[in-house]
């Protein structure tokens, strides 16, 4: 009995088309371990993992494809291999890089049947997503927040794509602790709360038993590598109260482990890399800063300023658990600090610790008052709702795969007092949305001639029948408007425009416009006998739609029934005593592109509403 015997009985002729699938997967973390684990099963037979990151000692209680003998290796490449495990007759390909990394060109995401999203920040989603409509590739979105989950299949042409909806900034937070490469003030703020806080006053996440070296060498290695961290931190602690104290937190990890960090050259090919800080340089600036600096809760400190609330922080911390020690010596458990957002000296170190961090990353600094909103926030990762996710995507896969995406659910997981999957019929594109509302084509461009002003006079205006109307914006800003043809002489690659980058192209025309022209960048050498900048084939670029004006209400407020056109709306009253709405849903998203606080009603198709007891 062959071991797809009952995956073939299950999928039948679909079963096929999945073996002879070449499939993307973007994300190895808390959705990838759990997507990576269905798709080998269900088998797919080539899956590609592209990760940026690595495994850290809090991934381990729910992404399950990685062990305590993985910390600090890629997640990818672990990945891979713990996967290859299950199933070791389907292809495996893993990529420890950065998805917006050169190499992942449009060219590359077009050789993929489906790309599957299980990322954790929002500007690596929206990346994904222009990618995929590029390249004319379904993509199966997904993310988590706490109990809260969503799935979204995104077709180019026939549903929405992922930034047709506007995510509005949120006033909680998902964990999201990157340890090694933050990009956002709240990553930072997680690692001083949760990882630093906890080293010094808590219970250390390195006091973990002895690791086994029956592995291969590098693994030995990195084994190796944590021991001696351990043993640093562990001396840290022992040497509390010293006058030294704060000199060997602060040079272990703003200065040690940043060298460390400096020193994986990958990973600062196409970022800033982080940059050490000094401690008697900084402890010199400081000379004459008075610790009250720390009740200005709504200025933000400067360097310095920070690096005096660090010490005196630390020092205040430092007395309050040798105390608390003291007093409990004869306790069976050791006594520990915990973080509170209203105790003064443990928000000062978060504080303090956290801006810190952000200046080596180049990262904006916070207030102590934004600080204490965001570190009481966090939403915690949920492995059960990973788990569901996943399967989820897998199940609108295929649907994707037989063709048939008027089957395809926008999918919802919501926990009030009970689990709930609820879905909702995927709407069509968003004619206004800036990505996916635009027209597409390529431009190809010959480097070594070509100007902005060739694509100005010969393309857009000669070509194209653009007027005098217009802009041309990229991911920096705009290089050509009506009142800004400083550019026009440059060539793409003083502008910085090379392959595969995008050009927007806005139509200002007050009476009838065009909607906006997307321009994917091919670099070729072209003909010297023919024009340096071309758009193949014919472009008809459309109108973009008339503004419907929204119906005027008739009708009485205060409890009486409202009529809009030829709907009627219930008064609260009657809205009580009937069963809730179906079909309508309203969506708020996190800063990361999470789904929260959504309320979802069932449908009336027969795959509405499921409700799983608690029991």
């Amino acid at each position: 009995m062959g071991r797809d015997r009952f995956v073939r009985q299950s999928l039948g002729a679909l079963y096929s088309r999945i073996k002879q699938a070449r499939i993307l997967m973007v994300g190895a973390g808390g959705i990838g371990c759990e997507l990576l684990k269905n798709l080998v099963l269900t088998g797919f037979g080539e899956i590609h993992i592209v990760d940026l990151d690595t495994i850290d000692l809090s991934n381990l209680n729910r992404q399950f494809l990685f062990r305590q003998e993985h910390i600090k290796k890629s997640k990818a490449l672990v990945a891979k291999e713990s996967a290859a495990k299950f199933n070791p007759h389907i292809k495996l390909e893993a990529y420890h890089a950065n998805i917006k990394d050169p190499q992942f060109n449009i060219e590359w995401f077009q050789g993929f049947k489906i790309v599957f999203n299980a990322l954790d920040n929002l500007d690596a989603r929206r990346h994904v997503n222009k990618m995929c409509l590029a390249a004319d590739v379904p993509l199966i979105e997904s993310g988590t927040t706490g109990f809260n989950g969503q799935v979204q299949v995104i077709v180019k042409g026939k549903t929405e794509c992922y930034d047709c909806n506007t995510k509005e900034t949120p006033k909680t937070f998902p964990v999201c602790t990157i340890r090694s490469t933050p990009s956002q003030s709240i990553h930072c703020i997680v690692w001083a709360k949760s990882y630093l806080f906890t080293e010094m006053f808590g219970t250390s996440d390195d006091e973990a038993p002895e690791f086994d070296h029956s592995e291969d060498t590098e693994n030995a290695k990195e084994i190796e590598n944590l021991r001696k961290e351990s043993q640093a931190l562990n001396s840290i602690r022992q040497s509390m109260g010293s006058v030294d104290f704060a000199r060997k937190v602060f040079e272990k990890v703003y200065k040690d482990d940043i060298d460390r960090l400096r020193s994986m050259e990958d990973m600062w090919k196409t970022r800033q890399p982080p940059a050490p800080l000094n401690f008697d340089g900084l402890s010199k600036a400081a000379e004459g800063i008075s610790p009250s600096i720390a009740q200005q809760d709504q200025t933000t400190w400067t360097e310095a300023e920070n690096f005096a609330v660090f010490c005196d922080s630390l020092k205040r911390l430092s007395s309050r658990l040798q105390k608390a020690q003291a007093q409990d010596a004869e306790a069976a458990a050791p006594s520990v600090l915990t973080f509170d957002k209203d105790d003064d000296d443990t928000l000062d170190f978060v504080a303090a610790c956290a801006n810190l961090r952000s200046i080596i990353f180049g990262i904006e600094r916070r207030s102590k008052f934004d600080i204490k909103q965001m570190a009481g926030n966090i939403i915690p990762a949920i492995a059960t709702t990973n788990a569901m996710t996943a399967g989820l995507c897998v199940l609108q896969a295929f649907k994707v795969m037989r063709e048939d995406i008027t089957k395809a659910k926008m999918v919802f997981l919501e926990r009030s007092g009970a689990r709930v999957i609820n879905s909702d019929t995927l709407k069509p594109p968003n004619p206004n949305c800036s990505v996916c509302g635009v027209m597409q084509s390529r431009l190809i461009v010959d480097p070594s001639r070509a100007t902005l002003n060739d694509l100005v006079e010969d393309v857009l205006k000669t070509q194209l029948g653009y007027g005098d109307e217009f802009s041309i914006n990229n991911d920096v800003g705009t290089l050509y408007d009506p009142d800004l043809d400083d550019n026009l002489s440059k060539s793409f690659v003083d502008l910085g425009v090379k392959t595969d980058s995008f050009l927007t192209v806005i139509d200002d025309e007050e009476e009838n416009p065009r909607v906006n022209l997307s321009l994917s960048i091919s670099e070729k050498s072209l003909p010297g006998d023919t024009k340096p900048v071309q758009v193949p084939g014919k472009l008809h670029i459309a109108r973009k739609p008339k503004e419907v004006p929204a119906p005027t209400a008739n009708g009485a407020s205060n409890g009486h029934a409202e009529i809009t056109g030829t709907k009627r709306k219930r008064s609260l009253e009657e809205d009580s005593q009937r069963e809730p709405k179906r079909g309508k849903i309203q969506m708020n998203f996190n800063t990361d592109g999470f789904l929260i606080n959504d309320v979802v009603i069932a449908d009336d198709q027969n795959d509405g509403a499921i409700v799983i007891d608690d029991d």
